[in-house]
């Protein structure tokens, strides 16, 4: 009998071994140490593997981040070029590229160009424009035209140019630049839009592929919402 207790003991040590050697991997490689640690306690029921997958995971996470800093979901993005901000990693809105957050429909004009017939010419858009100003050859402004706008300037003459209206307030950065830091650089530089060029040094008209404004960060991120039901 006593041989017999021994042996379902034993039994025992070693499904609790496999069960915290599960959860260790778990949470070494996907990174989510609570979930490791709450999913198996939720399968076995027992208090008595709580203390043991705590310290388990604990190493196997602290094994994995020597060997590598990234997990087994970012690892892949990782490789494909795309930096992952640290403890940012949930939000995978933040490393996608500026051409694939950009608005493309942006207009590119030159400084010289009357407001006035600006508005003449798309008064029949009725939609929100962006315009990237060229002074010089060079990236000079931008101005966003909405509904309002038009309104309130509706057979007004106002004698002013491209130029004269558009906002200095905006940054220019490279297709390739997550979102991450296409945000930081705005909120550092306080501009309320991003001109996204290819290539690099002086920009050009040639040079512009589209424009972020703030509004199209806010409404990336509420879509990428729509993955987690409610």
């Amino acid at each position: 009998m006593v041989g017999m207790g021994a042996m379902v003991g034993m039994g025992a040590m070693v499904g609790m071994g496999a069960m915290v050697g599960m959860g260790a991997m778990v949470g070494g490689g996907t990174g989510a140490v609570m979930t490791a640690v709450t999913m198996t306690f939720e399968m076995t029921r027992d208090y008595d593997i709580v203390m043991p997958m705590i310290l388990a995971v604990a190493a196997s996470v602290g094994v994995r981040r020597l060997l590598s800093r990234e997990n087994i979901y970012t690892l892949v993005l990782v490789r494909r070029g795309r930096t992952i901000p640290k403890a940012l990693h949930a939000n995978m809105f933040l490393v996608r590229h500026a051409r694939e957050v950009m608005d493309s429909d942006v207009l590119v004009l030159p400084a010289e160009d009357s407001f006035d017939s600006f508005l003449r010419e798309h008064e029949q858009d009725g939609r929100l424009r962006h315009v990237v100003v060229i002074r010089k050859s060079r990236i000079y402004g931008v101005i966003r035209v909405n509904t309002g706008l038009r309104r309130g300037l509706e057979g007004a003459h106002t004698g002013v140019t491209l130029g004269d209206v558009a906002s200095r307030d905006f940054t220019i950065v490279g297709e390739d630049v997550v979102a991450y830091d296409v945000i930081d650089k705005m909120w550092r530089n306080h501009a309320f839009m991003t001109v996204v060029v290819r290539g690099h040094g002086m920009h050009g008209a040639e040079d512009v592929l589209g424009v972020i404004t703030k509004e199209h960060v806010a409404d990336s991120v509420a879509s990428s919402l729509k993955i987690y039901p409610r």
